[in-house]
């Protein structure tokens, strides 16, 4: 009997991706807000290089690429949906549009990671290989975005700095 799931090399950054996340989140409840950014890049670094990676195993099955292609988007949607939404809600976007506002970016991380999975799918039928193209701004990019945004924290007054988390995360 086969186990659930696939256990080789090429998930390991995958995995390693959503530790960092976890591990950042971790750190948000603690209030150790610099280090959950790092972790947030650290995790964008590792999703970075995770499907350059599995790419590398060339004899993986229809069904390995098809796990691989879920299982990045399920850790994803915590990595870049949900874990930069917790942290900014850490940092002071709270209250009820503070709720709202993280609520629609997880909604938006989870819809634009569905929509990536159905194409995605759709070309692997028809062309295989690596995607050449990517449609729409990848969730992945709140990996750069916020720990760019949050070194302003450091030269913004605390009102001005949590409402640029607000305006980021509606963007």
């Amino acid at each position: 009997m086969r186990l659930l799931g696939v256990y080789d090399y090429t998930v390991i950054l995958t995995y390693l991706s959503l530790f960092s996340a976890v591990f950042g989140m971790i750190q948000a409840t603690k209030g150790y807000f610099t280090l959950a950014v790092i972790c947030l890049f650290l995790s964008g670094f590792c999703d970075a290089f995770d499907g350059m990676v599995a790419r590398t195993k060339k004899d993986r099955t229809d069904d390995e690429k098809a796990f691989g292609i879920q299982l990045d988007s399920l850790c994803d949607v915590i990595a870049f949906g949900v874990f930069p939404a917790f942290l900014c809600y850490h940092m002071g976007v709270d209250g009820a549009f503070g709720i709202l506002t993280a609520f629609l970016f997880c909604l938006c991380a989870v819809i634009r990671l569905a929509f990536f999975n159905v194409l995605e799918g759709n070309r692997q039928r028809t062309e295989g290989g690596c995607n050449k193209t990517y449609r729409g701004l990848p969730v992945t990019s709140i990996s750069i975005i916020l720990p760019v945004v949050y070194v302003l924290k450091f030269f913004l007054p605390g009102e001005v700095f949590v409402g640029l988390l607000h305006v980021m995360l509606l963007a």
